[in-house]
């Protein structure tokens, strides 16, 4: 037997989430089974852990998007007892049970080998949100982004999206201009390299000008909604915003002006489905040009115990950078 954060849900449709004891005749079947050493806690984690927000199908239900450990049993022989592996995505922890568990057990096509430069726990204050950061960067990079530009503005950034990106544009010599609404967090975000900081309220309202001066080399977009639509407005010809949440509302009340007269790009990211050629480069690069010191500083450790109340706090919007569960502590 082992400790899993086991969510239930009773018959008035009421959820309720608490640290259990499950056996490995518990976990769904699959090729391998991994003895998870950490995993995080990310805004879909908050939901899985509460109500469910739409994204949990069957209930006793173990969640946990995100999990790092060693292989115990494999089916599969591209994984062997002893391999380092890290999970994100395939809706683990979603429909399928996931990483807030002492084991787990996933397909083999879902894991990928931890790389050379980082550690399971390492691995674990990535995560989900760094590794869509870094897939932004990349896809940014890709449309021609590059140091000397232009700043690039990152949205939202003090949660865990927002935090890695900040560290990973400063540390390939990028300008960046952090947005936030949590005055607070203006010395943490200068810590990880953002060379200013720009108040939510001052790019957050919609304006009647679909175009506004050209100020932004690139961007890396955690909000959507509202900010998304005045972003699009001030890029500069040919520069790219990179999506990749809704903090701030799915609605986007923007023209295609900026796509006309500025040839502006919108790029989409998933980080979900995203194929296993471009996971493994984009863990690469995270090995490569996330500088460890920063990500350190962005780390807040936790246990199994605390996840219900991280849960209800990274709904809020009360979580600043990266939470780390050790699940055996």
């Amino acid at each position: 037997m082992f400790n899993a954060l086991v969510v239930n849900k009773n018959e008035d449709g009421k959820t309720s989430a608490a640290v259990s004891q499950i056996g490995l005749d518990d976990l769904p079947h699959a090729e391998v089974t991994v003895a998870v050493e950490y995993s995080t806690v990310n805004y879909k984690d908050g939901l899985c852990i509460g109500p469910g927000g739409g994204l949990v199908r069957n209930y006793p239900h173990v969640p946990g998007i995100d999990f790092a450990g060693t292989v115990e049993s494999s089916e599969d022989a591209r994984y062997k007892l002893g391999d380092k592996v890290v999970l994100t995505g395939w809706r683990v922890g979603e429909a399928h049970w996931g990483g807030y568990s002492q084991k787990a057990r996933v397909k083999a096509d879902w894991l990928v080998p931890l790389p050379e430069g980082l550690d399971t726990r390492a691995a674990m204050a990535v995560g989900t949100a760094g590794f869509t950061a870094m897939l932004a960067v990349m896809a940014l990079e890709d449309h021609g982004l590059k140091p000397g530009h232009g700043p690039v503005l990152v949205t939202g950034a003090a949660g865990g999206v927002g935090s890695v990106a900040t560290a990973i544009l400063a540390h390939l010599g990028h300008e960046v201009a952090g947005v936030t609404g949590r005055p607070e967090t203006a010395d943490y975000l200068k810590s990880l390299g953002a060379t200013q900081i720009v108040a939510r309220e001052d790019i957050n309202e919609t304006v009647k000008r679909p175009l506004e001066g050209e100020t932004w080399a690139g961007c890396v977009d955690a909000v959507g909604g509202a900010m998304l639509a005045r972003v699009l407005g001030q890029m500069k010809y040919g520069a790219s915003v990179a999506a990749v949440g809704l903090a701030g509302g799915a609605d986007l009340p923007a023209t295609v002006i900026p796509f006309l007269l500025r040839g502006v790009n919108l790029l989409g990211i998933d980080s979900v489905m995203q194929p296993y050629d471009n996971r493994v480069r984009a863990w690469a690069r995270i090995a490569k040009d996330l500088p460890m010191d920063k990500l350190d500083a962005m780390v807040q450790p936790a246990t199994l115990g605390d996840l219900p109340q991280l849960g209800k706090d990274i709904l809020k919007g009360q979580v600043k950078g990266r939470v780390v569960v050790d699940v055996n502590a």
